[in-house]
């Protein structure tokens, strides 16, 4: 296994990275660590003597900062691969991710309220949007990471069986398990436990998915899906995502303001 860490030099991405090189010694694998400089216009516009050396400089600067940043304990003996590119628009990961052969991009995120505040206007749901490869948030340092337990919404619409069989693949990799929840929501969204059962047991006999699912109730299904990660002490939360529309449009309209349940746990996300 490949990943991709794209990396500001924070704390942040370093979280992400102690993350990436723990799921490398998993699988054998190795990381591909980027770094986006960013270049204004203005620099890229002096003539060309002008702009090579403006260039050069902040690429050494970049690789000085490198190798600072990868003296780590945790990366010894991990292949690792260095990319600087002039890179401003994030979809630009994507490319670089599919160029590298990656298989999993791994982020640090400042987000601390809930999954939405994660991600809606932040770099990472940029990355999110754009990605074709599963995108795993990182919100906090966690040196001792394991991967045993991961839960994710299910939902009966057909372009829901893709993602979860990305979501099946990605957790047979580690040798995790796969818990899928369904969220019953109130009002005019909500289904008896039967009438549950029975729409479940006609998708899956539809689809050829054979997988126990879970009904949990709740007011929105973010707070379900914290919850039920919470109950099971889950390692990573699995959500399926529009790339055009992004995260936004799936979590976006159902989030109260008094949610208690700050999750740091890490997030997944998979493009349907």
């Amino acid at each position: 296994m490949k990943l991709l860490v794209p990396v500001d030099f924070s704390e942040h991405s370093a979280y992400a990275l102690e993350v990436a090189a723990t799921l490398a010694r998993l699988q054998d694998g190795e990381i591909v660590v980027l770094h986006m400089m960013g270049l204004s216009q203005a620099v890229l516009t002096k003539d060309e003597s002008q702009e090579y050396e403006e260039a050069h400089y902040y690429m050494k600067l970049a690789k000085k900062k490198f190798a600072a940043f990868l003296d780590r304990e945790y990366l010894r003996g991990i292949r690792v691969t260095q990319l600087v590119q002039n890179y401003k628009i994030f979809s630009e990961i994507n490319t670089v991710a599919k160029e590298q052969g990656t298989d999993l991009i791994v982020m640090g995120s400042h987000g601390i309220s809930g999954l939405s505040d994660v991600f809606v206007g932040s770099n990472t749901e940029k990355v999110v949007r754009s990605s074709e490869l599963p995108v795993l948030v990182i919100k906090e340092r966690m040196p001792n990471f394991t991967f045993n337990k991961m839960v994710m919404a299910w939902h009966y619409k057909d372009e829901s069986v893709a993602t979860y069989r990305k979501a099946r693949d990605f957790a047979d990799a580690f040798g995790a398990q796969l818990h899928m929840v369904y969220i019953n929501l109130p009002g005019y969204h909500f289904l008896s436990t039967r009438e549950i059962e029975e729409k479940t047991s006609r998708f899956m006999q539809n689809t050829g998915i054979n997988r126990e699912v879970v009904i949990y109730d709740d007011y929105s299904v973010e707070q379900g899906l914290l919850h039920y990660a919470e109950k099971m002490d889950a390692d990573i939360i699995a959500i399926a995502t529009h790339g055009r529309k992004g995260l936004a449009h799936f979590l976006i309209g159902s989030i109260g303001e008094d949610i208690a349940n700050h999750s740091k746990r890490p997030v997944v996300t998979f493009k349907m």
